[in-house]
């Protein structure tokens, strides 16, 4: 399979924030987020089989990994590595944009999907594989990247007319105002999680954290 990097941190995102990770960061992308902060994941990376990723991330002692991108659901060997690593006892975060069909990975044990619902300030908005949204599980998230308020009032709509088993977090994109949000969810009183990138704060965009 394609990888751009393999490496260990925090998990900065999601309900495992704070939770020591290996991290599987794939190669390519069928997307381009507007705001998207890992844009050198788009490129073609290096070539590693399956038990190359897993003694790499052996080393790091962790049984919690993230499966991301880029978008791992392109690369057909994805699907074979979680199974491994569900076999390996550990629990994968698989991290999609959810364009794709997350079925076959749900159906895998100790998974959770973090699924993206794209909103307008993407630029991504009609990508988004509806199916999806009957195949998850109480364990999954659906995140919504907020950049603006009509990013907000399309996710508040898309919630009133989508409802959704899993859990589901409100990010604002990075710099974006944070109180202003916080107030909008508030005032609403919406059933959702504001969450931030908590790596963020620790090492800014640098790489490999």
């Amino acid at each position: 399979m394609r990888i751009i990097e393999i490496f260990h941190s925090f998990q900065g995102e999601g309900p495992l924030t704070g939770a020591r990770t290996a991290f599987i960061r794939t190669a390519r992308c069928n997307l381009r987020c507007t705001w998207c902060d890992t844009t050198y994941s788009f490129g073609e990376g290096s070539e590693a089989s399956i038990q190359q990723v897993l003694d790499k991330i052996a080393v790091f002692q962790t049984k919690d990994v993230c499966l991301t991108g880029g978008e791992p659901l392109l690369q057909p060997e994805s699907l074979d590595l979680t199974r491994r690593l569900s076999e390996g006892g550990y629990r994968t975060v698989i991290e999609t944009g959810g364009s794709l069909d997350i079925a076959p990975y749900v159906r895998i044990p100790n998974t959770i999907i973090s699924l993206d619902v794209k909103c307008p300030a993407s630029g991504m908005q009609d990508t988004m594989r509806m199916e999806n949204l009957s195949y998850l599980r109480p364990q999954d998230v659906v995140k919504f990247v907020i950049a603006d308020r009509k990013d907000y009032a399309y996710a508040r709509e898309f919630l009133r007319t989508h409802p959704i088993p899993s859990q589901v977090v409100f990010q604002p994109v990075w710099g974006s105002p944070l109180r202003e949000m916080a107030e909008w969810v508030l005032a609403d009183h919406l059933n959702v999680r504001l969450m931030l990138q908590e790596h963020k704060f620790i090492w800014g965009d640098e790489r490999g954290h």
